[in-house]
């Protein structure tokens, strides 16, 4: 109704029945509606780590955990037990949807910002496979913030119809003897962070589309670590 999905990429046919990580990058508030549409069409049903927030709000917050997401306690001694119910979920054979950056990211040309090593964490631990996603578009479908902006958008979007385009980018290579959670997670986010150029290949660095309410700021933007001297 909002948008026009476009799916590229493939899931490996061995992971189809086994417990995964998927992991993308965050550009807008209705992003994962679009990652849940992709992964239907995909034939999976990914259960998603979600801020408590989400879960504390009326109707949606029963939606959320009669659907199996996991809720992440934000800043309080009970966030690590996230990543035991992710675990849990992970030896039932389910597939974990995951935000590496945490947050819909604020960088101006919406590029990815610095993962946090959750993710690493719980792919190390559990031994599941990692799968990268990018995604471009979405952010057009749904304002930021503020329940007006947001009706508005979505309004609108009904004759828009931006394009969403979805890509499954493949298995992270988390092997490695001397692989740390920092280095998974750079790993993760550079994997697809260089599937995301041709999804957006005629906004190669600002979005065409700019949504006012949104705060910028390149503060947490991802940098590629310098390679030491040779």
């Amino acid at each position: 109704m909002f948008c026009r999905l476009r799916i590229t990429g493939e899931i490996p046919g061995e992971l189809r029945k086994s417990s995964m990580i998927l992991a993308a990058n965050h550009i807008g508030t209705f992003d994962p509606f679009v990652l849940i549409a992709a992964c239907a069409r995909k034939g999976l049903a990914p259960r998603f780590l979600a801020t408590a927030g989400l879960f504390r709000a009326p109707v949606f917050g029963s939606i959320m955990r009669g659907c199996g997401h996991i809720q992440v306690d934000r800043g309080k001694h009970t966030v690590t037990e996230a990543l035991h119910n992710a675990i849990d979920a992970l030896d039932e054979g389910s597939c974990i949807l995951i935000y590496p950056e945490g947050r819909v990211t604020l960088d101006p040309g919406l590029w990815p910002e610095n993962g946090k090593t959750g993710v690493a964490r719980l792919a190390l631990t559990s031994k599941a496979p990692v799968l990268a996603i990018s995604q471009w578009g979405a952010h057009e479908v749904m304002a930021y913030d503020t329940p007006g902006a947001i009706a508005r958008s979505l309004l609108t979007a009904l004759w828009r119809r931006p394009i969403a385009r979805v890509h499954f980018a493949g298995l992270v290579d988390l092997s490695g003897p001397d692989m740390t959670p920092r280095k998974a997670t750079d790993r993760i986010t550079e994997h697809y962070l260089d599937a995301l150029p041709p999804l957006r290949a005629d906004e190669p660095v600002l979005p065409r589309h700019i949504d006012p309410i949104r705060p910028l700021s390149s503060a947490r933007t991802y940098r590629r670590p310098k390679p030491p001297d040779q």
